[in-house]
């Protein structure tokens, strides 16, 4: 920065301290007497001239070479600092549509601020060769100086209009754009591209791709309507103001004011003085613009310190007995109605604890309230005594880990897509290999060209695809070396096998042994049978709970889960119904004896959020 700065106020005083030599350099030309002798007489003047054009040339290439180190410097740091503050808000604000679409405008404000360093080196270079003109200027006749400024006027109030209606623009078209992007990423997009193809979605999209371009294509007309109008007005005012600003200097070489020398460095002041204004002007809009960028990223730094998970509180005990939810409700934001309403429930360390309903029961709701990903409106959610609304949360987070329904398939080697499971400490192969094989992931390791370090990403080159059974095998490995005091997993056998279904199980339940708390969502109500506690939710609230044989049996239980079990298992006891002749009518496929029960039957129903 300290060179950028001296090697342009270096500049300016060059390009100064030349008009003063070519006035010289003028005079000694236009003087009476012999051509020989004006030539020697002007040739110190020309030889400063050049000196000072080459100490310009070397100040200005070390002005551009000390700009381009810093502007990614400057962007390094406002992407790294927006990053790492979204990155830890609260997860309401990353659902929250207000949030996301300052994260869209934002997300140009560290371009904006690296392309800024730029600009505003400009506008330095800029002002000074301004200030050196109008010194010059001043100095050979004061009428000059207000009309230059009187030909900067105008541009610089179109530059700075059409500034404004750019910004916004952009500002009521961000998420028309951001739609527009979705849409062009689904037509090129990997998973959806067979689904594109069979089912001849591309037409479809092409054409509301088709209508928001069209769209923006009018907006863009729009801008560039009234850019032509602004442009009009400003050029035509400018030109006016420089008719007059050589008219004057005109008048005053006529009456004997001026000499010639004089007049032709003020004619070269001039026109030095017009480019500085011209770039000038240029430089302060295109700063101006950028500034209303790197505003929306400030604010949405400031949002995010505002929305941010608050950081200590409460330590955890090392040891707890039980994770206790008391009358807890939770409502997402928008929602009508809670997706919890007064849960009481008991989680016992070390045992087994089993969440089944249908969807939209509030079973995925509650363990994000259980890891502290979500706190509750009301009630408390309690580990060993201690609210995690008091709690220091990033203690809660790493007693836990995680295996979602959804969870992310990272685009990394097979060692990271373990290994990440901790990313704060060094990833041991030892331990990754251990984990793998607890969840069965050491085969679809083998399986790879290159082990460990085969990247799980078609597209890239040495990027292998796996299956989505496969990947549930990488996530229960990754949740594994996490070694959570809690194991929280939603529908972990979704993809697999019926063999590497009941492994997973058993592997699961083995946990407890070790001292693990485990929390299994699921809708494959056989998998609860060994299940230590068995927790039954509907529409947000626990309408059951007990062991197994304790909800199975109809003396102690109101038979919600009961009805369910037998319903699932009916699919697989059935006698299998007679093929019919003639074409197959589309319907529900039967089961397959000998498998897993299919998804819950009644508990099953419903769309609303889980």
């Amino acid at each position: 920065l300290t060179t950028v700065a001296v090697g342009e106020a270096a500049r300016g005083v060059t390009q100064a301290v030349s008009l003063i030599a070519v006035n010289a350099l003028l005079v000694e030309l236009l003087a009476p007497g012999d051509i020989t002798g004006r030539l020697r007489a002007a040739l110190p003047a020309l030889a400063l001239v050049a000196v000072l054009s080459v100490v310009g040339s070397a100040c200005k290439s070390a002005s551009t070479a000390a700009t381009g180190v810093l502007e990614p410097k400057v962007q390094r740091a406002a992407t790294e600092r927006y990053l790492g503050l979204v990155a830890g808000v609260e997860l309401e604000a990353i659902e929250d549509d207000a949030f996301h679409k300052l994260m869209d405008s934002a997300q140009w404000g560290a371009e904006s601020a690296r392309r800024m360093v730029v600009h505003c080196t400009a506008v330095v270079t800029s002002v000074i060769s301004l200030v050196a003109a109008a010194g010059v200027l001043t100095v050979l006749h004061p009428a000059l100086l207000p009309l230059l400024v009187c030909m900067a006027l105008p541009s610089a109030w179109g530059s700075l209009t059409m500034a404004r209606h750019r910004y916004v623009s952009w500002h009521r078209f961000v998420q028309h754009v951001r739609a527009g992007q979705l849409i062009s990423r689904l037509l090129i997009d990997q998973q959806a591209a067979a689904e594109v193809r069979v089912h001849g979605v591309a037409p479809f999209l092409l054409k509301h791709f088709r209508q928001m371009a069209e769209t923006s294509e009018r907006e863009q007309t729009r801008l560039a309507w009234i850019g032509a109008r602004t442009g009009l007005f400003s050029d035509s005012a400018r030109g006016i103001a420089t008719v007059a600003t050589y008219g004057v200097l005109g008048l005053l070489l006529w009456t004997g004011r001026m000499d010639l020398a004089v007049a032709g460095t003020a004619v070269l002041a001039i026109r030095t003085g017009s480019v500085s204004i011209t770039d000038l002007v240029l430089r302060v809009t295109e700063v101006q613009e950028e500034a209303l960028f790197v505003a929306d990223l400030e604010t949405l730094c400031e949002e995010a310190v505002r929305r941010a998970i608050p950081t200590g509180g409460r330590d955890l005990p090392e040891r707890f007995d039980e994770i206790r939810f008391e009358k807890v409700t939770f409502t997402y934001p928008g929602a009508g109605e809670p997706s919890l309403h007064e849960v009481d429930l008991i989680i016992p360390r070390g045992r087994t604890v089993a969440l089944v309903g249908r969807n939209g029961s509030g079973k995925s709701t509650l363990v994000r309230l259980l890891s502290g990903a979500r706190l509750p409106d009301t009630g408390r959610v309690l580990w060993g005594g201690v609210d995690t609304a008091e709690a220091d949360r990033a203690q809660v987070f790493d007693r836990v880990a995680m295996v979602a329904q959804d969870f992310y398939r990272w685009p990394f080697t097979a060692r990271v897509n373990v290994g990440i499971g901790r990313p704060g400490t060094a990833m041991d192969d030892t331990a990754i290999g251990a984990a793998a094989g607890y969840a069965g992931a050491d085969e679809v390791v083998a399986g790879l060209p290159r082990g460990l370090d085969t990247l799980l990403a078609r597209g890239y080159k040495g990027g292998q695809e796996i299956s989505g059974g496969q990947w549930q095998k990488i996530g229960l490995a990754r949740a594994r070396y996490r070694d959570g005091t809690v194991l929280i997993v939603d529908e972990p056998t979704s993809a697999l096998d019926p063999a590497a279904e009941q492994r997973v199980f058993d592997q699961i339940h083995r946990l407890a042994g070790t001292g693990q708390t485990t929390v299994l969502i699921t809708h494959r109500l056989h998998s609860v049978r060994h299940a230590d506690l068995i927790y039954v939710l509907d529409e947000g609230r626990v309408v059951e709970q007990g062991t197994f044989e304790r909800l199975m049996d109809p003396a102690t239980s109101t038979g919600a889960f009961r009805t369910a079990y037998e319903l699932q298992a009916r699919q697989f006891t059935s006698p299998p119904v007679p093929a019919q002749a003639g074409p197959a009518q589309p319907g529900p496929a039967a089961g397959v004896p000998g498998g897993s029960p299919a998804p819950l039957g009644p508990l099953d129903e419903g769309q609303a959020q889980s």
